[in-house]
């Protein structure tokens, strides 16, 4: 394998995706599988190729993720929010194009801690007066 050309980390939800992009003919490897067998949904390989796509890079780089972490969503949001930075990396003239799109901006939304007390982080046991 060739040196990546650029190593970036995405973030989404739990989960926490290492991106390294090569020069290549666009394929794009998840934990050592491909992205089809790794996401059979169509909505999150779509979600997660957004970058290149808007860019005109697809067939240009070859992406390699590392991920660990969170649910399929989660996972596909990390994935695209690393491959933006890794485009930024790249080409800086791509900053604004993905800025606009909202690629670059880290969804900070996390799942709310349970309390004691509680059955869920707000959700209290049912109240009876008699």
């Amino acid at each position: 394998m060739t040196q990546p050309l650029t190593q970036t980390t995405g973030r989404r939800k739990r989960a926490v995706a290492r991106v390294r992009i090569r020069p290549g003919d666009g394929a794009i490897t998840i934990n050592g599988r491909d992205v089809e067998a790794f996401f059979p949904n169509a909505t999150h390989r779509m979600i997660l190729s957004e970058p290149l796509r808007i860019t005109e890079t697809d067939k240009a780089y070859d992406v390699d993720v590392t991920l660990h972490g969170g649910g399929t969503s989660g996972q596909a949001g990390a994935v695209r929010m690393g491959i933006a930075r890794s485009l930024v990396e790249l080409d800086p003239e791509l900053r604004t194009t993905l800025k606009q799109a909202g690629f670059l901006t880290r969804d900070s939304r996390e799942k709310e801690s349970k309390k004691y007390g509680l059955k869920k982080a707000r959700k209290a046991p049912q109240y009876s007066k008699r």
